[in-house]
């Protein structure tokens, strides 16, 4: 199974940007496609954003224009470059990734970012 780390969360206020970072340990056709989720308190989880290795993109509608999401295929690494961050961005946000969409096989532990008013 593909392990997934995440890094970059913390905390900030609104307003400003963070990078998250997730690197796995293999390149496979299980990291095909690599995403995003989140969990904010007492909410389910949502998806974010995926993008597939060739870069093909898909955004959760409510992120577009504020969060850009992208891979660098030679370091195995996803990226997550939130701007404008809100209060309501607060969560814990996941790295997942899998062979094709809707499949996904590995999960990372999750980092947390928390927006302040």
């Amino acid at each position: 199974q593909v392990q997934l780390v995440e890094s970059g969360g913390g905390l900030v206020q609104a307003g400003d940007s963070l990078r998250l970072s997730c690197v796995a340990s293999e390149s496979s056709p299980n990291t095909y496609l690599m995403g995003w989720f989140r969990r904010a308190p007492g909410k389910e989880q949502e998806f974010v954003a995926s993008i597939s290795r060739s870069g093909g993109n898909t955004y959760e509608e409510a992120m577009k224009g504020r969060f850009t999401i992208s891979r660098d295929n030679a370091k195995n690494t996803l990226y997550l470059q939130m701007n404008s961050l809100k209060p309501e961005d607060t969560a814990v946000y996941y790295c997942a990734a899998g062979p094709s969409p809707g499949s996904w096989s590995s999960w990372g532990q999750g980092t947390q970012v928390t927006v302040s008013s």
